[in-house]
């Protein structure tokens, strides 16, 4: 089969396409070869070729964490999954690929509204926008959700994700086509932040009290003013590094406005972490997993994908990441 193959850790610019041995049969227990239509792409492929993420396995290897396709084949022990069924996938490394195999309790069912490309958007991008504004912010209805980055893939999936719980969102981005698909997911207000100070406008547009929850991709700076423009009682995310600094939290700010700051690893929830999953974990995971895809199946989400490239294309594909050119997912086809 196909296969995207990194053979040493360095610039992904030195990955390749290569013909590779197909998964053994049979499969060990637990877990489900899928026949891959599209795999998601993101900066942490990036980091992970690189040898440079937490999770980077051993080379040679297949990156990618994320996928979509038709099951072709399960384990003995495998009741929940059958095959035939079109499903979404997460996994540590090897959906850059026509086949890949995933732990059973990774694969989730997808809705016949849902294509393949848009399908990559669910495993880990729209995973951690529910998990964070769900399970740890407890988001109601009615509150402030801002959302910087929101132009990319992990903010737009905030965005759209917000608004399914009725949160009025609040959306940043630096260009004029990013704030187009954040409106299009259902941003209620929109700020070019090279353009405007974002601290005095979310300010201005929730009367001076400021957003109640800020889910932040960015880092950096955008962060620190961010501290600045949250409500009381408010909760923040620092999701990723993309603008290049890793913040520094004074606590004394958390001190005075009593507002929190919430980690969100969605490789503990995935299965891929230090730390071993419990059946609460993956009871939630899948409850989160059914309720997006009936949010997707009644219209109220909106994944949006960039652009789909085929696999001997990937390194084109991951340029559009790194060269922050994304607007929504990425994606290769197989």
């Amino acid at each position: 089969m196909r296969a995207v193959l990194c053979r040493e850790y360095g610039p992904y610019q030195n990955i390749s396409v290569e013909d590779v041995s197909a998964p053994a049969q049979p499969l060990a227990p637990g877990t489900v070869l899928v026949d891959v239509a599209a795999a998601g792409i993101g900066f942490a492929n990036v980091l992970s070729i690189a040898g440079k993420h937490q999770n980077s396995p051993p080379v040679p290897f297949i990156p990618g964490t994320e996928a979509a396709g038709v099951i072709g084949t399960v384990a003995a022990d495998v009741t929940r999954l059958r095959p035939g069924q079109r499903v979404a996938i997460s996994l540590p490394h090897g959906a850059f690929a026509e086949q890949a195999v995933a732990q059973a309790d990774n694969v989730f069912p997808i809705p016949d509204s849902l294509d393949f490309a848009a399908a990559t958007n669910f495993p880990t991008i729209y995973a951690t926008a529910y998990g964070a504004l769900v399970w740890q912010a407890r988001m109601q209805p009615g509150e402030t959700l801002l959302v910087h980055g929101a132009g990319g893939g992990s903010g737009l999936a905030a965005v759209d994700v917000g608004k399914a719980m009725g949160a009025t969102v609040i959306a940043t981005a630096g260009d004029e086509a990013k704030m187009a698909a954040a409106r299009s997911a259902g941003a209620d207000h929109l700020i070019n932040y090279r353009q405007v100070d974002f601290r005095r406008a979310v300010l201005d547009l929730t009367n001076g009290r400021g957003a109640d929850v800020i889910f932040d991709p960015v880092g950096g700076e955008v962060f620190d003013q961010s501290l600045r423009c949250i409500a009381p009682e408010g909760r923040i995310f620092p999701i990723g590094f993309a603008g290049g600094t890793i913040p520094q939290i004074p606590a004394n700010i958390l001190l005075v406005k009593n507002i929190s700051v919430h980690g969100i690893y969605w490789g503990y929830y995935g299965g891929w972490a230090k730390q071993p999953r419990t059946p609460e974990i993956i009871a939630r995971l899948h409850g989160a997993m059914e309720t997006m895809f009936k949010w997707q199946d009644a219209g109220r989400l909106h994944p949006l994908v960039h652009g789909a490239y085929d696999l001997a294309d990937c390194v084109e594909a991951l340029d559009v990441i790194t060269q922050r050119r994304a607007i929504g997912k990425v994606v290769l086809r197989t």
